[in-house]
């Protein structure tokens, strides 16, 4: 395994968090799951480097990237990214890390409880069809 992204400090933090691995049936049971921890050392780099899941470097240890992104959609699904970000900011609260001197709040990063003002209904764009100007709505003539 390459450089470990992650401490074994902020791994103590992280690994309560993360969801017990499925057990895996004895008919059927595939191959065998990951270490959470490579599956989030592939994560945290492909995230910080930019590259696609599919070019995760294999010499990493940390499986495919399609292993590692099944792994982050989980752990999302799961909610394990909310917690561990309450988790790591009561952490930094506690330490006096944070600065709120820069802090911004960003409407589109705030939740509107309530839905805010409920606007009036948009009016549809579409095109109508017209009344046609060559011909008359009239009986048809009987021979």
């Amino acid at each position: 395994m390459a450089r470990q992204l992650v401490d074994d400090e902020l791994w103590n933090v992280i690994k309560p968090i993360l969801p017990a691995p499925k057990r895996r049936r004895k008919r059927y049971p595939g191959r065998k799951p990951l270490d959470n921890r490579r599956v989030l050392t592939g994560i945290l780099f492909v995230l910080r480097s930019g590259i696609p899941w599919e070019m995760l470097p294999q010499e990493m240890g940390c499986g495919s990237g399609m292993s590692c992104w099944r792994g982050l959609r989980a752990w999302q699904k799961a909610g394990v990214w909310d917690r561990l970000h309450r988790v790591l900011l009561s952490k930094l609260r506690g330490a006096d890390k944070i600065d709120l001197s820069r802090v911004v709040v960003d409407s589109s990063s705030v939740r509107a409880v309530h839905g805010g003002k409920k606007l009036d209904r948009t009016q549809p764009i579409a095109a109508r069809r017209a009344a046609s100007t060559t011909s008359a709505l009239t009986r048809k003539a009987f021979r």
